[in-house]
């Protein structure tokens, strides 16, 4: 580092032994784990909402203690636009109930 010279930095190269130790140890978990690196695959959202009509969604809804679309979304695996479409159309038919909420929030109960 003469005159002014700046190092550079940066991941060190990795010995031929070293590389051949950490693919080897790769390799081993792979045997053990059987599932690779460990992640889950995610499933998309579905984009078509689930019968409203259907007993067993109406079902569930209603254990439910408060309802937004975010809940909804989540335990039926559904797009928050989706989400939002069914609960209107549920709050249509007497099955759920408006509480509060805003423009961008909206909070439903169950109708006893």
């Amino acid at each position: 580092m003469k005159n002014g010279a700046k190092s550079m930095g940066g991941k060190k190269k990795l010995s031929l032994k070293q590389m051949e130790r950490m693919q080897e140890k790769k390799d081993e978990k792979e045997k053990k784990g059987g599932k690779g690196s460990g992640f889950s695959e995610k499933k998309a959202p579905g984009i078509v909402p689930p019968d409203a009509k259907s007993d067993k969604i109406v079902g569930e809804i209603k254990k439910m203690k408060a309802l937004t679309p975010y809940t909804l979304a989540t335990r039926f695996n559904l797009r928050l636009s989706v989400a939002k479409d069914l609960l209107d159309e549920l709050a249509q038919r007497g099955v759920v109930q408006y509480v509060s909420g805003s423009k961008s929030l909206k909070i439903y109960k169950p109708a006893d």
